[in-house]
């Protein structure tokens, strides 16, 4: 199993939990706030990106969807409403962000159509070719162990289906690069601090991005682990990419 340099970036360096744990509990942590600052912090952009992401599946027409690393449900949901998938299972480590999500999701009626699971990446709970497509957002780089999370999804998903992943990533104009580092450095840490009291969350999101293997490099590794037609789309002058590779 090979290892990336993203994959030892953890949230509290003097902790000695693992990186899946210390996520979790981050998550936990910050899960009341999570879904305002992460439209506040990008300006609702995020929403724009999700919709995207999700659209790359329009052809696909996927009757069961597994979304990785689901959060509040936010994929899981517009999922539902652009998509009509018979079911939706979202698997999480955090229980903090899944209650949200299923606050979220019983307040839509949405029940029936969409269940949340606590669930790990890198062991996931469902039979071989079990999905249509799997969608992972802002999650592969809290994965401890990229290639295993990958290969697990490659497991669960049916021949012929899709994975759709949207992650953040690095501008390539200098200009704009300089900017988004002042954000990422400056602004967003000490947001994060002000709304959630968790300071260490926003920075850890910074320095993960950082040493992401973003863009050739990432479906690069989506090719070497057996995905076909795997492509990369840029988003929003590079600072968030969706990766897709086909079983």
């Amino acid at each position: 199993m090979t290892d990336f340099a993203h994959d030892s970036v953890v949230p509290y360096k003097d902790s000695e939990l693992s990186k899946k744990q210390q996520v979790a509990g981050m998550f936990d942590d910050i899960s009341g706030r999570y879904d305002f600052l992460n439209r506040f912090l990008s300006a609702g952009i995020d929403t724009r990106w999700r919709k995207k992401a999700i659209m790359q599946l329009s052809e696909l027409n996927p009757k069961m969807i597994l979304d990785v690393a689901t959060g509040t449900a936010d994929v899981a949901i517009m999922a539902s409403h652009l998509l009509k998938p018979e079911k939706i299972t979202g698997i999480d480590i955090s229980d903090g962000m899944l209650d949200i999500g299923r606050k979220k999701i019983a307040k839509l009626g949405l029940q029936q159509s969409i269940e949340l699971l606590n669930g790990d990446s890198e062991a996931i709970n469902f039979d071989d070719n079990s999905f249509d497509a799997i969608t992972v957002a802002f999650g592969v780089r809290n994965f401890q162990h990229l290639t295993t999370g990958l290969n697990e999804i490659k497991r669960v998903l049916k021949p012929g289906g899709k994975l759709v992943v949207l992650e953040f990533s690095k501008p390539n104009m200098p200009f704009v690069r300089s900017i988004y580092n002042f954000y990422m450095k400056i602004v967003t840490p000490n947001m994060g601090k002000l709304f959630s009291k968790n300071r260490h969350a926003y920075q850890y999101l910074d320095e993960s991005i950082k040493k992401f293997p973003e863009g050739k490099n990432f479906t690069d590794i989506l090719d070497k682990l057996g995905y076909q037609k795997t492509y990369c789309k840029s988003l929003s002058l590079g600072i968030c990419s969706i990766y897709c590779g086909t079983k």
